[in-house]
């Protein structure tokens, strides 16, 4: 199972293995509070593409289209993503305020199909 979530939320045994998803370290969380698994730069948007997107609602559709053509050069990153999560809960962990219009939502989306 492959389930999305804030960092600054809650720990739980549900989570499985914790992936953070941020090309930028989150703001006000220790490594020892955030008990990650990992923390995957590899798979997330680039550099500009963040910048572009701004988490502005009306980009997201866009920002989204642009995203999952990046991760299509991540194949084996995906793939060994993909294979976590066959064997056990896989969370990734984003920072973003809005858990609408995030990254997170989108590498799910690739993960799952």
């Amino acid at each position: 199972m492959i389930k999305i979530k804030r960092i600054y939320d809650d720990i739980s045994p549900e989570d499985g293995y914790r992936i953070l998803v941020d090309r930028l370290w989150p703001r006000g969380m220790s490594k020892e509070k955030a008990k990650l698994d990992e923390w995957n730069k590899s798979v997330t948007p680039s550099t500009d593409l963040r910048k572009w997107f701004g988490h502005r609602p009306e980009r997201f559709e866009e920002f989204s289209q642009h995203y999952q053509t990046e991760l299509e050069n991540q194949h084996d990153e995906l793939t060994r993503l993909r294979e976590i999560a066959q064997k056990q809960n896989l969370t990734l962990l984003y920072a973003a305020k809005n858990p609408k219009i995030n990254h997170a939502l989108v590498l799910k989306k690739v993960l799952e199909q």
